[in-house]
């Protein structure tokens, strides 16, 4: 989702050369395509939705990319310990002025499909904080 939301700012933004992509630091849903639940959020707030393929990120992804941003403080944990030294994590909730320092995007996974409009919300907040930093 944030992907998706990322791309869609920057481009309204005006933003160009940025690269925006998704990966996972599990191998659980390696590819596959993107939640139902998910897919229905985004394209409901006008969003795309389509050819999205589960990934893994990895230690390449992390040492050349300029910003690797976790959704969760277990997604920091985990890259910190495939790239020890990284000083290009961050956590998206660090973007997101409403957030709790430390917090992560709350995980819609197992609840109900309207948490995925949550998320979405918590998602849009953060993405619209990175990008104003980035501008500065």
């Amino acid at each position: 989702m944030a992907e998706r939301v990322a791309q869609s700012m920057a481009a309204a933004r005006g933003l160009t050369g940025i690269i925006f992509s998704s990966a996972a630091t599990s191998r659980e849903e390696i590819g596959n395509g993107m939640d139902r639940r998910a897919q229905l959020a985004l394209q409901q707030a006008g969003y795309r939705a389509d050819g999205h393929r589960a990934r893994q990120i990895t230690v390449d992804d992390i040492e050349h990319a300029d910003l690797v941003i976790g959704m969760e403080p277990l997604h920091l944990d985990i890259m910190r310990r495939m790239v020890p030294d990284a000083d290009n994590l961050a956590l998206m909730t660090d973007f997101d002025p409403e957030a709790i320092p430390g917090s992560g995007i709350d995980d819609p996974w197992w609840g109900p499909a309207d948490k995925f409009g949550d998320t979405l919300e918590q998602i849009e907040r953060a993405v619209a904080g990175l990008l104003a930093t980035s501008l500065e």
